[in-house]
């Protein structure tokens, strides 16, 4: 499959450039702390040395999945439907950030089991993936169809920032799986609680997803794995990404899947890690081993385990205060101020 090029993202004179600015504000050098970094990454994706975004776009990516049905969650299967009703009605926390920050929202349906809601995009690939646990959790082609789906997604919405959100009863199992075979770690420290199972649950949740790990052992490439342990929603998602980073459009990464959506990318295609700014660090334990592996920090870290790209919107207002602090704050020479020695 060919992937869309990307930009060079990192650009070391307009680095520099950027950083002698943010250097030279009426401030103590670095006194704005990881918002300096921030906005400094924000002109290393869009490729300016004055970074401004407009009109963000929050995507919700949803579907259902085959291990639902294996009892890997502590809510039924029926529950996707149910929240994807609720987000489109507006009552639904991502629905209400959106609103509050002034985020466009999208669902994007990839395969829910039940009729495609209106008000939805459809991105369908089939109602639920197959039963990871038994072999593949979709045909490579029906992978290959869901990252084209992403990526045409993107190309119809406007502005230059995807914040990402999903929804799917499962899906951390999913993540778990595709954490555990891109990282190599062991499955225990990729697998959480999800939405609440108790010890019981938890111990039922391992012996499902190895049985899946083992009933898809040949499944080594970035694409095989996408297939065999990926979900639908995670799978558009990753199409979605690549996109976004090709078109030096800032990506917001909500959560832990969210976080295996932009590893299964950057699998795909090296580089696009660059162009993601990681909203906060879950309290679904393996989110945050996943981040140190990755090499990135969130920018918060409030215990948050929703998903539904709810971090993501509590997150967004510190990018355009970046964007406004490296555009307009005054120099030490421009407003007259002494500079340290």
């Amino acid at each position: 499959m060919q992937f869309p090029d990307l930009p060079a993202l990192a650009a070391p004179e307009l680095a520099a450039r950027v950083q002698h600015a943010l250097d030279h504000k009426t401030k103590p050098l670095g006194a704005l702390g990881r918002i300096e970094a921030l906005a400094l990454q924000l002109a290393l994706i869009q490729g300016v040395a004055r970074p401004a975004l407009r009109e963000p776009q929050l995507v919700v990516y949803a579907a259902d999945h085959g291990l639902s049905r294996r009892g890997v969650s502590a809510y039924p299967r029926e529950v996707t439907p149910q929240m994807v009703a609720n987000m489109l009605a507006g009552g639904a926390a991502v629905s209400v950030l959106a609103r509050q920050q002034g985020l466009a929202l999208t669902i994007a349906d990839c395969g829910v089991d039940a009729p495609l809601a209106e008000g939805a995009a459809d991105l369908r690939l089939a109602p639920g993936t197959a039963d990871a646990s038994a072999g593949p959790a979709m045909p490579i082609a029906q992978a290959l169809q869901g990252l084209n789906n992403g990526m045409a997604l993107i190309e119809r919405l406007p502005g230059n920032a995807l914040l990402l959100g999903e929804m799917g009863i499962g899906n951390t199992s999913s993540a778990s799986l595709l954490m555990q075979r891109l990282t190599g770690l062991s499955l225990q420290e990729c697998v959480g609680r999800g939405t609440g199972l108790d010890d019981a649950g938890l111990a039922r949740k391992l012996g499902v997803l190895e049985q899946a790990l083992q009933a898809n052992a040949s499944a080594l490439s970035p694409l095989e794995i996408a297939a065999a342990l990926g979900g639908f929603e995670i799978v558009t998602m990753a199409g979605s990404v690549i996109a976004a980073a090709a078109a030096r459009r800032v990506v917001v990464v909500d959560g832990f899947i969210t976080t295996a959506a932009v590893a299964l990318a950057e699998a795909l295609r090296p580089g696009v890690l660059a162009a993601c700014v990681f909203a906060h660090r879950s309290a679904e334990g393996p989110h945050a081993r996943w981040l140190e592996h990755l090499g990135v920090r969130p920018l918060l870290d409030l215990d948050l385990r929703l998903g539904e790209g709810s971090g993501a919107a509590l997150a967004w207002p510190l990018l355009p205060a970046a964007c406004a602090l490296l555009a307009d704050m005054a120099s030490f020479e421009s407003a007259g101020v002494s500079h340290r020695d």
